[in-house]
């Protein structure tokens, strides 16, 4: 193949010349002797685009002289590198590889990186019989080994950002394969073969590189979802730390406080927006005491203009941009601001601005509900829970320590939603089956979950399993399981995504939703009862594996709180096999119990705010 030039034509009395000495039979014989030198002056002169169009429109055998003529005056040109190549490919069609070797390694010497001549070379070698000829020059043309890395981790980084789970895997694989020592590459591997359920999710199959140190460097969310142990997601939390987030000096605020009329609560996150956190708080916000707290927002949250961050924004006393501030800047800011209690909403989850917290700008620092787990950041005085999520005897195996909220740790947003009409067939729902549904993202399920879900369907006649279409590669996984499972096609049901009110909505049309373990649903889980939707869940250790129990220990509904595999399948068993037993659960919850309870936002804020006052009471008392 030719290379693609595009400069000048030659003059057209020497394009004339060659055409006709090329228009015979034979090609050159064709040009009488006394002609000769005139041809070849003209086929010499040309410049290297012309040279490229008149080869284009010969034959083979006079494309490869003309290329020879034009060599024997024009080696040396630094386009030359593009004429050898041209003719190695003229050679190879006419059948001679060992002049097709010379010419490529010709282009070489021109040109050193033209990887596609050492492609062709090696292809050439080959034909001619030397194979290991033909293996050191592919071997040549292969960038080295750190560029090809380089390259590697930016096609995973890219295509994992667009939702291309299968390709980003293959890259970050293959960057591992050349050096397996990379915690970063490791963590996004682990995560995306989560998310695309490829299990077990720690086994990159990387020489060199054992499943547990690959989980041990999955990252803060993905260990939510691999590790029930709040142990083992602190120990992968604190490597995560000590990779991203370095000490940059401080305390800032006075350990002993301040003395303030009201207390100045200000909220940090990256996430007042179109967010579940945003849709959580809201009413929180809007709900706090202003006799006896002043609140503030320090908001580093996209400008996405929706409902949801307006409203958020109005119930600030006082809204802060640091979008263009750097982490030192903010946490002046906040520590001019004299804020009293600083809640961070991050946590660690992607966005969070944990530098900031590292400054200590405040006197007393917790993390609330945006990321449901240890983290283990010294700067951090409590993480705010509940007596369930981290009961007493679990209490040592938290950093930050715990700060009990009264009742359910969550909050909630007690405003009716707008709900849209819908309808088992618009959602593409069999009329008269048993509606099992579970809607979180694919990267909380388990081998063991799944193998639950299987048997739960199998033992209920008539059952169905509602998913979300999270992704396709994870969508194809499942239903290859599902058939090894020996489970009908059309018993497993994705529905793809849809805005918040119309998910909701279609959550009231399930009969029995199906709980992760060890990362539980949260907010989908209230957003289940609220729906009238009962709820069945494995308890167990960890925060995050705690977080359905706490929500149906707060609405009354202990039924579906399970503490092992085979009791989490008997109780869904259970209540899709006895209509009276669903009845009353779903009763239950049509009778008012989440309005009374997890959506009670006034007695929620009353709640949170003595939880906070006695942690700030507690650190005073303490010296700081």
């Amino acid at each position: 193949m030719n290379m693609p030039f595009t400069p000048p034509l030659p003059l057209p009395g020497d394009a004339g010349r060659i055409a006709a000495a090329l228009s015979g039979p034979g090609g050159i014989p064709a040009v009488p002797p006394a002609e000769f030198p005139h041809f070849l002056r003209a086929v010499q002169a040309l410049d290297i685009a012309a040279l490229v169009r008149q080869a284009e429109t010969a034959r083979p055998g006079d494309a490869a002289l003309l290329y020879d003529l034009w060599l024997g005056a024009n080696g040396a040109a630094p386009a030359a590198c593009a004429a050898w190549f041209n003719l190695g490919v003229l050679r190879m069609a006419l059948g001679d590889p060992g002049a097709a070797i010379a010419a490529y390694r010709a282009a070489l010497a021109a040109k050193p990186d033209l990887a596609e001549a050492a492609i062709n070379l090696g292809t050439a070698l080959e034909a001619a019989g030397d194979t290991e000829g033909a293996l050191a020059a592919w071997r040549a043309a292969l960038p080295p080994p750190g560029l090809r890395q380089i390259l590697h981790n930016q096609l995973g980084r890219v295509e994992e950002a667009q939702g291309r789970l299968g390709p980003a895997a293959a890259d970050l694989r293959a960057s591992l394969l050349i050096s397996p020592d990379q915690p970063d590459v490791q963590q996004h591997l682990v995560h995306a073969r989560q998310r695309m359920t490829a299990w077990p999710a720690e086994t990159l199959d990387v020489p060199g590189l054992p499943d547990a140190v690959a989980a041990r460097n999955c990252g803060p969310l993905a260990a939510l979802a691999l590790y029930d142990d709040p142990l083992d997601q602190a120990a992968a939390g604190a490597l995560w730390i000590a990779r991203k987030v370095p000490l940059p000096g401080g305390p800032l605020a006075p350990a002993t406080g301040y003395r303030h009329d009201r207390i100045r609560i200000g909220y940090l996150s990256t996430d007042f927006c179109r967010h579940a956190m945003s849709f959580l708080i809201a009413e929180l916000l809007e709900c706090h005491d202003r006799s006896r707290f002043q609140v503030w927002g320090y908001d580093a949250s996209p400008e996405d203009g929706s409902d949801i961050r307006a409203r958020v924004l109005a119930a600030l006393d006082h809204h802060v941009p640091i979008h263009g501030m750097t982490d030192a800047q903010a946490a002046a800011r906040i520590r001019a601001d004299e804020i009293d209690i600083l809640i961070d909403l991050n946590g660690l989850t992607k966005g969070a601005r944990l530098e900031i917290l590292r400054w200590k700008p405040a006197p007393m620092q917790a993390t609330y509900l945006g990321y449901i787990g240890p983290v283990p950041l010294p700067e951090l005085d409590y993480l705010l829970c509940d007596a369930v999520t981290v009961p007493p005897e679990q209490e040592d195996c938290y950093h930050p320590r715990p700060l009990r909220i009264e009742g359910c740790y969550q909050a909630n947003d007690s405003r009716p939603p707008a709900l849209p009409p819908v309808s088992r067939r618009k959602e593409g729902l069999p009329e008269d089956a048993f509606i099992f549904t579970c809607v979180s993202h694919h990267y909380k399920l388990t081998p063991q979950v799944w193998a639950s879900w299987c048997r739960i369907v199998a033992a209920v006649p008539g059952s169905v399993l509602w998913l979300i279409d999270d992704n396709p590669e994870s969508r194809a996984a499942l239903t290859d399981r599902w058939a090894e499972a020996g489970l009908a096609a059309d018993r497993l049901i994705f529905a793809p995504r849809v805005d918040p009110d119309r998910y909701r909505a279609r959550l009231a049309l399930a009969d029995l939703f199906l709980d992760t373990s060890p990362y539980n649903a949260g907010t989908i889980a209230s957003d289940a009862l609220r729906m009238g939707l009962p709820l069945v869940t494995l308890q167990g250790r960890a925060f995050s594996a705690r977080m359905a129990s706490s929500l149906l220990t707060a609405v009354g509904m202990p039924e579906g709180i399970a503490t092992s595999a085979a009791e989490y399948e008997a109780r869904a068993i259970a209540i899709a096999t006895d209509p009276a037993l669903h009845a009353r659960l779903k009763a239950h919850l049509a009778g008012g119990a989440w309005g009374r309870t997890l959506g009670d936002a006034a007695g929620f804020a009353r709640r949170f705010e003595a939880a906070v006052q006695r942690g700030l009471a507690r650190l005073v008392g303490d010296g700081g």
